[in-house]
Formats: C-alpha cells, structure tokens, sequence
C-alpha cells in the first residue's frame, strides 16, 4: 500500500480570519458604478474607498485607526465632474493618491496627515491627455513620480507627475478596450490584457510588443494579467463553458500555459493579488463572497491550491495592503479590504506559528518607499530593482515632517495649471509658492488647535457654572 507524499510548504496551513466588528469600517456609501476596478485602495497609513457621489466623483480617504462609523459628514476628496473609476497610493509617498474618472482626468491627490475640515477639492495636479474615460491607473514600482494611465480611447499613456508631462503614449497597441495592466517588479515591461482576447506583454520606453498571445482563455468575459516575481504572467479568464481559470504562462513560450486551474463557474470577473514575498496568488471575484488562494512554485505541477476564505456577504470592490503595512508580530502575511455595500472589512491572511519571535522565512526584505530612479533616468533606459527594507523591527511610517521633501519633489518644476490659480501664483517662483502653501497648512493646523482648545474651555466653564449652580 502506497503512502501518499504530501507536499511540504510552509503555506500550506494559510488561514484567513475576518476582523473583529469594533475594526470594520461602518456606514460607508460604496460606489454602484458598473467597473471592474477594485474600488479600495490601502496603504500603511490610509484606506482609501470610491464612494457614491451626487453630481461627481468621489473618494473618502479614512486614517487607518479609524475604525467604526464613519460620520455621514466626514470629509471627501471632491474634484472629479463625473464617477471615480480608479484609484492608486503612490508606493514612494504615503500621502500621495491618484484617481482617474469618467470625466477623462487624472488627478493627483496629496492627503494631510491631520483629518481635513473640509472636502478636499483641490489636486496638486490634474493630467489631460485622455479622450476618453480613464478606468486604469497604476504608478511605476521603482521609478519616483511616474504613473501610467490607460482610457477608453485605448490608449496607454506614462506620466511624469512632478512636471506633469507625457513620458510615453502608447497609442496603436491595442484595437479595443484595455482590461487591466501591470508593471513587472523592476518596471522594464508591462503586461496589459484587451477585450481583443490577447495578452500582451509591452517594453513601453521602445512602444514594442514584445510578445503576445491570442485567446489565453477561451471564453468571452474580460481577461486579467499580472507578473510573477521570476517574469512569468498569471492570468485569470473563463473557458468556453464559463468556467473560471487561472493559468501560469512562460512568455518565452506563449504556445501552452505552464498550469492550468479551473475552478468553477460564476460570471464574475477574478481579480488578482499577487504577493512576490511568498509567491501567492489571492483571487477575489466581484459579486464573490471568498477568496481563493494559491502558491507559485518551480516545480509540478507549478499552481498548487492552498485554501479559500468564505464568508456570507459578496464583495463590492478589494483593497490590498502592502506587505510593510502588515503586523509581523501576529505573522500576518497578507491583509484584504472587503468592501460590502455600506461597510469596509479586514481580512487577515495568517501563517500559524507558536512563536512569537521575527519569522525570517515569512518576512524576506520587502520594497519600501525610497524610489530606486529618477523618472528622468528610467525615461533614458535605465532599470533598477526595487530598494528593499526589513520588517524585523515592524514598518514606521514616516512623519509628515519628512513629506515635505517629498511634496517639495512632486510640486518642483510644475509648470503654471492654468485656469485653476491665479496668474499672480502662478508667476511666483515655485520656491516660493511651496513655502507659501507649507505656511498655509500650518496656519490651518494651528486654527484647528486654537478651534478645538476654544471648544474645551467653553466646556470646563459650562461645567463649573454646573458645580457652582449645585452647590447653592
């Protein structure tokens, strides 16, 4: 009688656990808008959410910390003239957001550390170049202050955020809409699917198509693609008898997919989550109320599946924390954003371990937010892989103190945006225009201090008129 090998991995026991109620995000209008986008955003310090919006677009922007019921009046960020399609965190500055709309802009977002008083209406920058609507974004992994975008006017265009200018236009690529797109880890290529049924994988610095491959998923609805940490291609599409699959692809050999997984049959479309640390993929269909799990390996039969998280409520959108975001202590490797109808929920990704000591094998050193080029220098052929830190001693995000820098990076160089100031600001020297804004955050903290200590006086006198009162 043969014994059954069973495969050894240390994710094989990968469990997923929904947060307690006290950590949810209650009372949040999630956006009923008819795209294929994930609709959340998150990093170490915000959750980001497309909301409904009467007369626009919009998205809320909530501190991590602030768990529970969202107050009905809590600040927006307000700019767009119509839907919000999609929204992206820069990976090199945490308060730094940027949406794109149907109203064909991009608009880049600097978001304060404090909670804003007021909706926050004005964008450090609005992109224009799109004819049509723009339902991709996605900004460069290694390269500061560079952001692709991709419109229903198929285009794919490359931003360089701190001049606002077009780096790259990638027009001719593709005869239909773009479904999704995707940088591979140091930046060099993209990998971009198309209602046409074809994969694609760019170099966008030559605007060549460096190779390609029809119908990687037999059926009709819409494909998506992201890259493995070793250059191969994932993608998750639907068989001829709408059957969901993912399958692993060897671009040096498109004729065949490395592995092949169906799963079941469903008409929502999968979005994929890659995590390049421990080589999972985390599949998460809209309209689904689970998420499928599976690990990448060099060996047969390559796509080996590991669990799936179920729970009763469908999900509206996902958002995916960035594994410096996550907590080390508990060996949480991956940290989900379920977005249900008027509620957002975390779902935490856990390895079982009895220690409680720093796992190495868990945590290899991750990308962190010091971009590896200049925009100029990736522009000009250079490629760098991403600049990596350690989570032994957790992720400190940095204060809104060093920002500034950072801000100072994006603002420097920014030609005049026309209509949206005034010709006096914008003739100013943008020295002296970022020292100007940097006094006016500051005059506006310091209001909201002298606002709030204002409150707290009137309070203790009320209240000691109260005592008085009771003891004649």
């Amino acid at each position: 009688m043969s014994r059954r090998v069973v495969r050894q991995s240390k994710f094989r026991h990968v469990f997923g656990q929904a947060a307690k109620a006290d950590q949810a995000y209650e009372d949040i209008r999630v956006s009923k808008v008819t795209w294929d986008s994930s609709f959340c955003a998150v990093n170490p310090k915000f959750l980001a959410i497309i909301v409904e919006a009467g007369g626009g677009g919009a998205f809320i922007v909530l501190p991590l910390a602030k768990t529970g019921r969202v107050d009905k009046n809590y600040p927006l960020v307000t700019g767009h003239t119509a839907p919000v399609l999609d929204i992206d965190w820069c990976p090199h500055n945490d308060n730094v957001i940027a949406s794109a709309s149907d109203d064909t802009t991009i608009m880049v977002w600097q978001i304060p550390d404090y909670t804003p008083m007021r909706n926050i209406t004005e964008p450090i920058i609005t992109l224009e170049g799109h004819s049509k609507r723009v339902g991709i974004l996605s900004w460069h992994p290694t390269a500061r202050n560079v952001l692709l975008s991709a419109g229903g006017d198929n285009m794919i265009i490359i931003w360089n955020v701190g001049t606002g200018e077009v780096l790259l236009s990638l027009e001719d690529m593709h005869p239909d809409i773009i479904h999704s797109v995707c940088w591979n880890s140091n930046g060099s290529l993209l990998a971009t699917t198309c209602k046409d049924k074809t994969l694609r994988i760019i170099d966008p610095r030559k605007g060549q198509v460096v190779a390609e491959r029809a119908r990687p998923h037999e059926g009709a609805r819409p494909l998506r693609a992201v890259f493995t940490a070793d250059g191969k291609l994932l993608s998750t599409g639907f068989s001829r008898m709408s059957e969901r699959q993912l399958a692993l692809w060897d671009p040096n050999n498109f004729e065949e997919p490395v592995a092949l997984q169906e799963m079941d049959t469903s008409n929502g479309v999968l979005l994929p989550f890659y995590d390049p640390d421990s080589s999972i993929i985390y599949l998460c269909g809209k309209g689904d109320s689970s998420i499928r799990y599976f690990e990448i390996t060099d060996e047969p039969p390559f796509v080996h599946y590991l669990n799936t998280f179920s729970s009763k409520e469908p999900q509206r959108g996902m958002g995916f924390m960035p594994k410096r975001g996550l907590d080390v202590s508990k060996c949480e490797i991956a940290r989900f954003y379920k977005l249900h109808e008027r509620k957002c929920e975390p779902i935490i990704m856990t390895v079982p371990r009895k220690s409680d000591l720093f796992q190495d094998d868990l945590y290899p050193d991750t990308p962190g937010p010091e971009p590896a080029l200049e925009a100029d220098e990736w522009l000009a052929g250079q490629d760098a892989e991403p600049v990596l830190i350690s989570l032994r001693d957790g992720y400190v995000p940095p204060k809104h103190r060093e920002l500034r820098v950072t801000k100072r990076n994006i603002l420097d160089a920014r030609p005049p945006t026309g209509p949206r100031r005034s010709q006096s600001a914008s003739d100013a020297p943008l020295s002296q225009q970022h020292t100007l804004e940097t006094l006016l955050e500051e005059i506006k903290a310091l209001r909201e201090q002298v606002q709030a200590q204002e409150q707290r006086i009137t309070a203790l006198e009320n209240m000691l008129c109260e005592l008085v009162d009771g003891t004649d």
